[in-house]
């Protein structure tokens, strides 16, 4: 399923955080939650990484 999602602000991969429950994109600099095993790919809902 992973393989089916992108970052939706630049199209580029993520990478799954098993113990945090996220999908990370190192090229936006930002990591999405999931919640009761549904991804939240909202710019708004998204934590910004280093």
């Amino acid at each position: 399923m992973l393989e089916a999602l992108v970052c939706p602000r630049t199209g580029g991969a993520l990478v799954y955080d098993p113990v945090r429950q996220e999908l990370i994109s190192r090229a936006a600099g930002l990591a999405f939650p999931i919640r009761n095993g549904i991804p939240i790919m909202l710019e708004d809902e998204a934590r910004k990484i280093d």
